[in-house]
C-alpha cells in the first residue's frame, strides 16, 4: 500500500480540514500509532505521542496537542487510546480513529501477553523486574522532557503558571480526582481567559 505524504496541520485552516483527511492515508495513521504503541515502554507514551504527532508528522501543533491531551484526561480510559481516537478522527474521520486505536493497542496487547508468559515461567523473576525498573526510569525522563518542551510554549504568562500550580496543588496535596480538578480549574480558566483579562484591560 502506498502511503500518502503527510500534510502539516499547521498550514491548514479549519475551512480546509475536510481536504486534509484525503491526504493522510489510513495505513499511515495505523503505522504511526503502531510504532508509538510498540516503542512507548514504561508509561511515557505522552512523550512518544508528541514526538510522532508533532515533531515527526506535523499532524498537530503543540497547542492542539495540549488541547487533545486535556480532553483525553477528562474522559474515561487511557490517555493513549483517547488521543488515538481524537487524532485519528481529526485526520480521517471514523476510519482514521479506528485505525489509530488498533495501531496503538495491538503491539501492547501482544507484548503484554508475551511478558505475562515469561513472568510466570521465570521462577525468581529478577530479569523481568530489573527490566521493568530500567524502562520505568527511562519513561520518567522522557515524560519530564516532554513536560518541559510543552511548558515552554504553553506557559508563556504568569496566569498560566498560576493555573498550573493550582492544578498540582489540588491533585497532589488535596487529593482531588483529576477529572474534578480539570473541570473546576478548566472552568475557572475559561472564565479568566474569556472575560477576566478583558475586564482588567478596560
Amino acid at each position: 500500500m502506498a502511503f500518502a505524504r503527510p500534510v502539516p496541520v499547521l498550514a491548514v485552516s479549519r475551512a480546509e480540514a475536510p481536504s486534509l483527511r484525503q491526504h493522510v492515508g489510513v495505513g499511515e495513521i495505523f503505522t504511526a500509532f503502531f510504532i508509538v504503541g510498540a516503542t512507548s515502554f514504561g508509561g511515557g507514551i505522552v512523550g512518544y505521542l508528541r514526538s510522532s504527532l508533532v515533531a515527526k508528522h506535523s499532524w498537530v501543533d503543540d497547542a492542539t496537542f495540549v488541547e487533545l491531551l486535556g480532553i483525553s484526561q477528562t474522559l474515561p480510559g487511557l490517555n493513549a487510546t483517547n488521543m488515538a481516537v481524537l487524532v485519528g478522527n481529526r485526520l480521517r474521520g471514523t476510519v482514521g480513529a479506528v485505525a489509530a486505536l488498533m495501531g496503538v493497542c495491538l503491539p501492547g496487547a501482544v507484548l503484554m501477553a508475551v511478558v505475562g508468559v515469561v513472568y510466570q515461567i521465570e521462577r525468581d523473576r529478577r530479569l523481568v523486574e530489573a527490566a521493568l525498573k530500567g524502562v520505568g526510569a527511562a519513561a520518567a525522563g522522557l515524560l519530564l522532557l516532554t513536560t518541559l518542551q510543552l511548558g515552554r510554549k504553553s506557559l508563556s504568562r504568569i496566569d498560566d503558571v498560576v493555573f498550573l500550580l493550582i492544578t498540582v496543588l489540588c491533585v497532589n496535596q488535596l487529593h482531588l480526582s483529576v477529572a474534578r480538578v480539570l473541570i473546576i480549574v478548566g472552568t475557572a480558566a475559561v472564565v479568566w481567559y474569556g472575560w477576566g483579562r478583558a475586564a482588567i484591560r478596560r
